[in-house]
């Protein structure tokens, strides 16, 4: 780990003007800290932010939809009896990812700017990473490449975003609450991460200086018929290989509304408008499941080792979808 100064900010204002291009927030810290022991992230300033938790960690919910605070952790939103209720996707996304002990310490805004696990992005003995050293190449394409992401993908990088909450808000739209040195603002999640477009280096939207200060999701017809559905290779601590965030709006078994996320096959939060178009006034079926996998994976770009990624994506979402039928939202709103 190089140098750099450590400072605490006094409140929200403060850390967002003592903000440059040199400068890292620390939050929870769970992924900060770990690329700077790997050398990958290098600041020259680390501002810490936890002075800011008293203030931006509540949970709010009434008719219109639920707010998080950005610093809440990630296991507080897991347990609240309103998420748990009214929003299981986001509950299950969250108990889902990580481990006890980092659930305990990572906040809602860190996780959901999280970044990748790529091998070669992480290991710096690897000169050709884009991500990281933009111009370089990427050795994921023809390296190993088995975790890496089929959707979003160009040939400046292939890299697979890891997290699991941002799935689950990119497919109930939530908006984000940021503040920064030009003031407050509210952008969709959506619009958060950066698409590769050849430079893999912009990951996300946030101007100099931001800070995510709360998500909001509004409350639908579909939150309650929700869950996230994540296939790993072991059961705990475990990224995605694929997964499935779904929300169904169902008149009996024919959808009046779909929402559909997708991760672990895809460089940042998919969400997939051609899946839910393809169920949406239809009769939920194993068949039409499948029609609606196939249109989520339209346009996958495989590499080698992760040719498996798409089949088992489709697969994924089509079990995501017939356990979300199942669910019996009377008894889950008692």
């Amino acid at each position: 780990m190089r140098p750099f100064s450590f400072e605490r900010a006094r409140d929200l204002g403060d850390a967002c003007r003592r903000a440059d291009a040199a400068t890292q927030f620390l939050a929870g810290g769970t992924t900060l800290v770990d690329l700077m022991k790997l050398d990958v992230l290098r600041p020259e300033r680390v501002i810490d932010l936890r002075q800011l938790r008293a203030t931006h960690q509540g949970i709010e919910a009434n008719a219109n939809g639920v707010t998080l605070g950005a610093f809440a952790t990630m296991s507080s939103a897991a347990r609240h009896p309103a998420v748990l209720r009214d929003y299981p996707v986001i509950a299950q996304s969250l108990r889902l990812a990580a481990s006890a002990q980092l659930r305990n310490m990572a906040t809602l805004g860190g996780n959901v700017l999280q970044r990748t696990r790529c091998s070669y992005y992480r290991d710096t003995s690897w000169d050709a990473c884009n991500k990281r050293n933009p111009g370089s190449g990427c050795a994921a394409i023809k390296g190993y490449n088995r975790n890496h992401a089929v959707l979003g993908v160009d040939d400046s990088c292939i890299a697979q975003y890891p997290g699991d909450l941002a799935v689950a808000l990119v497919a109930l739209d939530a908006q984000l609450d940021v503040q920064g040195p030009q003031g407050a603002r509210r952008l969709p999640l959506s619009a958060l991460h950066a698409p590769v477009n050849g430079q893999p280096q912009v990951e996300t939207t946030l101007r100099p200086g931001e800070i995510i200060t709360s998500v909001f999701v509004a409350a639908g017809p579909w939150t309650r018929r929700s869950l996230y559905l994540k296939v790993r290779d072991r059961a705990s601590y475990e990224f995605a290989l694929a997964s499935a965030a779904v929300a169904l709006d169902l008149d009996g078994d024919k959808v009046r509304a779909a929402r559909i996320g997708l991760g672990g096959v895809a460089y940042r939060p998919w969400r997939s408008h051609a899946a839910e178009q393809a169920l949406i006034g239809r009769t939920l079926t194993e068949g039409s499941a499948h029609a609606a996998a196939v249109a989520a994976l339209e346009g996958a770009r495989t590499h080698g080792y992760n040719a498996y990624k798409p089949e088992l994506a489709r697969q994924t979402l089509v079990r995501a979808l017939l356990q979300a039928r199942a669910i019996d939202v009377d008894s889950s709103a008692a």
